[in-house]
């Protein structure tokens, strides 16, 4: 790469911060790579755990990027309602070379009306909720579609980030960031993902999620309805 390639990780308050913070680490040693760290109003957000992530730019200053990264989190089908934010991805997604996303933030990629007609991941306890943006689910851990490329849940950030080293700067760079990294996972309980957890595990688990998903789904509706209407807006 010959020139520089610019990342742009859109964020707001209570994002969770390892669907940024993960990709952010891969990403950021592309080579010739500029990154930046947006929100709607720039200056301090608070992810969830309290962790500050200080001194953001405004979305409304940046004009374009080569890679726009959008993380999940539990509040991002309230920030999918937001029509600023999810305006400023939109318009940065338009002209992106690639667009893309970890976890829930593939809810707010569908409601700036980037997935239509393409598949796409998201954290497995939420996925359904892409259809109401018109993306086709998909289970992968990383997913391509074009130039649109989502990541699952959390941890999936590091393997979706990776993934597009080897997409701009080559696989043999690729390879030499995950050994710099040391990323060799052997997590100690193999259960991350609901086909491999044990059965009480994921019955308690999808118990507790259950208490969230009338209004994350109800969020996710008006969302894209709101999609919708702007798509058929003169």
């Amino acid at each position: 790469m010959s020139q520089t390639f610019t990342t742009v990780f859109a964020v707001y308050d209570n994002m969770t911060q390892l669907d940024f913070t993960g990709p952010h680490q891969v990403l950021c040693r592309l080579p010739d790579a500029q990154t930046i760290i947006a929100s709607r109003d720039g200056g301090d957000i608070l992810a969830e755990g309290n962790l500050v992530i200080g001194r953001t730019s405004k979305l409304s200053e940046i004009e374009q990027c080569d890679l726009l990264c959008v993380p999940g989190g539990l509040t991002a089908t309230k920030v999918a309602l937001d029509e600023d934010f999810v305006g400023h991805v939109r318009r940065l997604g338009q002209s992106a070379t690639y667009v893309t996303s970890v976890c829930t933030g593939s809810l707010i990629l569908g409601a700036a009306g980037l997935l239509q007609g393409k598949r796409a991941a998201c954290h497995w306890a939420w996925r359904e909720l892409l259809t109401e943006f018109g993306a086709v689910i998909d289970e992968g851990r990383v997913v391509r579609d074009g130039n649109t490329f989502t990541g699952g849940g959390v941890t999936a950030g590091i393997d979706f980030a990776l993934t597009m080293v080897a997409e701009i700067a080559g696989e043999d760079y690729a390879k030499a960031l995950t050994l710099g990294y040391e990323y060799a996972p052997a997590p100690p309980f193999p259960g991350g993902r609901p086909e491999l957890a044990e059965a009480a595990t994921l019955s308690a688990y999808n118990a507790h999620m259950s208490k969230l998903m009338d209004s994350r789904r109800a969020e996710a509706h008006e969302a894209g309805e709101l999609m919708r209407a702007q798509a058929g807006a003169p």
